[in-house]
């Protein structure tokens, strides 16, 4: 996969989180696997919303609050409430970003965490972290496809890599959309992601090709609609080793009339040693991708699962 260009896939991003000083102590939160890797290939556009509605810096802490069923957002001294005006900046910044292809939350935030942000009891000093920050949950209700992903939780390698497999997948289809949907293109969109869906939910992936059989009396745009769906939700399923391997060993399956008696042998160690954790994934898919390059397969070169996201990144060789 060639690198994207800057401009080319447009991310949202907590401002705090590319060094921006927006925070109650008017300091930030910069983070710089965003800041000097993903800006390499993201375009990002960053959001504060506390700066937003007005909360200048540095400035009082805010907490969520449960009042009864309502969650406020208020002074962490009880001198204002700011609830309104959050909800009324998140459903009109949210309603503008509809052509985001992701987006990276700042980590227990009361306006960005995506789970986990303390969350109080009304009256009381008592919290639980079992909150979501309310621009969060607004940006989460209105982009169900939407991939999010936090700050913190990146420093996972496969939390990681998942995300950024989807970002660029979900990019993908908005091209797609954009250039005009057919069924022949939804068919090839598919056949392309094949085996990158395979690894990520062999069950849920047979559920998408009939989806794309044209035996139903639905239109080209109601089939999308419903296939991106289940689409994303199959991305969303973190891919174990032995799905990673159950698909390489279809891969393999490719070269068996090419490769000698040792070369199939090596392959199938590397894919065994990866199932054992002995490997990363890279190790593997650097053997699968030298033999495709010396045996050429037209359906093995375009599929997205050998360069899900640019090499440069590094994705897949520390899991």
């Amino acid at each position: 996969m060639q690198k994207t260009p800057h401009n080319g896939i447009k991310v949202g991003i907590s401002s705090c989180l590319l060094g921006a000083k927006v925070r109650y102590d008017g300091g930030h939160k910069q983070s710089r696997y965003c800041q000097n890797v993903l800006a390499e290939y993201f375009d990002f556009q960053p959001l504060c919303p506390e700066m937003a509605i007005g909360l200048g810096t540095p400035r009082k802490t805010i907490r969520l609050v449960k009042d009864e069923d309502i969650i406020r957002i208020v002074a962490s001294d009880g001198s204002f409430d700011v609830t309104d005006d959050m909800n009324k900046y998140s459903k009109e910044a949210s309603s503008t970003l509809h052509h985001l292809s992701g987006y990276i939350l700042c980590a227990k935030s009361p306006s960005c965490g995506m789970e986990r942000v303390t969350l109080y009891q009304a009256g009381t000093n008592n919290g639980q972290r079992d909150g979501v920050g309310l621009f969060a949950a607004q940006i989460m209700k209105d982009h169900p496809l939407l991939p999010i992903e936090e700050d913190g939780r990146l420093n996972d390698p496969l939390l990681r890599d998942n995300f950024i497999t989807r970002v660029f997948a979900y990019h993908q289809w908005k091209c797609l959309i954009d250039s005009g949907l057919t069924l022949a293109k939804l068919i090839s969109f598919h056949a392309q992601h094949k085996y990158l869906l395979m690894a990520h939910n062999p069950a849920l992936y047979y559920k998408l090709g009939p989806m794309l059989g044209g035996n139903s009396d639905k239109t080209v745009e109601q089939i999308a609609d419903e296939y991106i769906v289940l689409f994303m939700q199959v991305l969303g399923t973190l891919p174990t080793r032995k799905s990673h391997s159950n698909t390489l060993a279809h891969l393999q399956g490719y070269f068996k009339s090419h490769l000698n008696s040792a070369q199939r042998i090596d392959l199938a160690s590397n894919i065994d040693k990866y199932r054992q954790g002995l490997l990363p994934l890279m190790a593997p898919l650097t053997l699968i991708n030298h033999y495709l390059a010396l045996f050429p397969d037209p359906y093995l070169v375009q599929q997205v699962y050998l360069h899900p996201h640019p090499e440069e990144l590094k994705l897949r060789y520390s899991h």
